[in-house]
């Protein structure tokens, strides 16, 4: 292929190096079919490898040790089904139309600009789940080999930047090879504390926690779900495999279904249960190693080990299951930082550095995370990123929902391409600030002690109340900046699907599927999307419509 630049453009000089590095991963547009050639299955065993954190079971120890088992477990499971029920329609977008979180949220209520906010959004969650991931790590490291933290830290984030470079076919080879030792390591020893003790599943149920007295309570369930919702994000990343899945077709219909449920939403089911093992595995070893240690996955496991196996393997082991577990889930959130990064950078600037840039520059937030020793404060910084989470995905969610399908006021099929799309959409925009706004407020107690657990509650239902009530408001009138991109053959296929026919940008004289292309607007020829993003004059980018504007 040819990146020789064309001496028409006004865009970037770097397009030609944007246009060869983008073609593995596809960093800020459309995956074509021609690079989806993954079954459905390859696909949600990649994406559902990505998931293999330790995070989980620290999450659900420290609510559990606080609230207790009964507040624990209803908290983990309200917040499951908040994250399975908004995560369905973003998974389906996702996989269906070939794009990640941040072009779907564009077209879903935040515009073409006005998206680069839930961009910031979601970047910030790939880097603070990668310091946690890495803060596991580096206690395991210096329970097994005497690494001091420091340097545990140094060294959860350095390696895994071979494995992020190259995209998405190195990750899947990694997920899926992976994936069942991890599995074996993390269920064998749970399976053989509840069938040589059963007095550890009575212990666990009548745990009462510090905080309470064993019974439920609406304020501990609350204030524990609002933790676990701030994994809600969780989504985006999963998105970013699926958009690999192949077409869906009669013959990989149930297949394509499947793969989408449980690679999209259904993440959560398995996030669910580790949360609940934590907690039963902290409150197993809570005599042992005291409070502040148990919520950490290594003195988990590490005390389970211990009673299965010989004591000269329980460390190595251990120590094996942190290692795998970290390099599964963060190889994921550097490469889904990364791109989250670069999509905004690029739409700000109109130029683009290339994603390895950003790779260096997210591992440089989570290290300092790291450094800073963010795992003594875990839930406090997960509880407030939730708000701003809970806000931007439920207010996507419920424009795909309610706005597209039922209000008929958002348009159907997702758009991203600059030039199409108005600059900022009030409909996501002025819900998301909204509701992230207030909640926040609530969570630092600005409208008092007794509202203040509501403050995930009202994220959510501010965002679900605004979006729609926003969208009937202007009428959808933000949602498209011109109704056509100018080209005559038809954007998707007769059964749904994207269109595989494939222009030559004249830009940069690369071929790119239909779905990634629009008309220009000064020469009688295509321009594919990144190049109209890097368009820094707007030569190429078409005017809007006066009568749709």
């Amino acid at each position: 292929m040819s990146t020789t630049e064309s001496p028409m453009t006004t865009s970037d000089p770097t397009h030609g190096r944007a246009a060869q590095e983008t073609l593995e991963d596809y960093t800020l547009r459309f995956a074509p079919r021609s690079y989806r050639r993954w079954s459905p299955a390859v696909v949600a065993t990649t994406a559902l490898g990505g998931i293999a954190y330790l995070a989980d079971f620290s999450i659900g120890a420290g609510i559990g040790l606080a609230h207790g088992t009964g507040n624990a477990l209803i908290a983990i499971a309200v917040a499951a089904v908040v994250i399975f029920i908004t995560g369905f329609p973003l998974a389906y977008y996702g996989a269906r139309y070939n794009i990640d979180l941040d072009l779907i949220t564009r077209g879903s209520g935040f515009g073409y600009y006005g998206s680069v906010l839930t961009s910031v959004i979601f970047a910030s969650f790939t880097f603070i789940f990668f310091a946690l991931e890495g803060s596991i790590m580096a206690q395991g490291l210096e329970l097994g080999l005497g690494l001091p933290l420091w340097l545990g830290y140094l060294v959860s984030t350095l390696m895994v930047i071979p494995l992020v470079i190259y995209g998405m076919k190195a990750l899947s080879k990694l997920q899926v090879w992976t994936t069942p030792v991890w599995l074996v390591l993390m269920v064998a020893p749970l399976v053989y504390l509840v069938a040589h003790d059963p007095g550890t599943v009575d212990r666990f149920l009548s745990y009462a926690g510090t905080d309470g007295d064993g019974g439920v309570d609406t304020a501990s369930v609350l204030l524990g779900a609002g933790v676990c919702l701030s994994l809600i994000a969780q989504i985006g990343e999963q998105i970013d495999y699926l958009r690999f899945m192949p077409p869906k077709t009669p013959e990989n219909r149930r297949g394509w279904w499947a793969a989408v449920v449980m690679a999209g939403p259904g993440w959560v089911v398995l996030g669910a249960l580790k949360q609940a093992i934590g907690v039963f595995l902290a409150v197993y070893i809570l005599a042992e190693v005291g409070p502040d240690a148990a919520p950490e996955p290594i003195q988990q496991f590490r005390s389970a080990f211990d009673a299965m196996l010989p004591s000269w393997v329980v460390v190595p082991l251990a120590v094996v299951l942190v290692v795998i577990s970290q390099i599964k889930i963060n190889v994921t959130n550097a490469y889904s930082g990364s791109l989250a990064w670069t999509n905004s950078f690029t739409r700000v600037t109109r130029h683009y550095p290339g994603r390895l840039v950003f790779v260096l520059v997210n591992l440089g937030f989570a290290l300092a995370l790291m450094e800073a020793d963010m795992f003594s404060f875990l839930n406090d910084i997960l509880s407030f990123y939730s708000n701003c989470a809970i806000a931007w995905v439920v207010t996507v969610a419920t424009d795909i929902g309610v706005n597209k399908y039922v209000l008929k006021l958002s348009p159907l099929r997702p758009e991203f391409r600059r030039g199409m799309l108005h600059a900022v959409n009030p409909v996501g925009v002025v819900a998301f600030v909204a509701a992230s706004g207030l909640s926040i407020a609530l969570y630092f107690h600005a409208l008092g002690d007794t509202l203040q657990p509501y403050s995930p509650v009202a994220a959510a239902v501010i965002a679900f109340v605004l979006t729609p009530l926003m969208a009937i408001v202007t009428r959808g009138r933000y949602y498209l900046r011109r109704p056509d991109d100018g080209i005559g053959e038809a954007l998707l296929g007769p059964d749904g699907n994207p269109s595989a026919l494939t222009l030559d940008c004249h830009v940069c004289h690369e071929p790119y599927e239909r779905p990634d292309l629009a008309a220009c607007r000064t020469h009688n020829a295509v321009v594919c999307s990144l190049c109209l993003s890097t368009d820094k004059v707007g030569d190429h980018v078409l005017p809007a419509r006066p009568s749709d504007a």
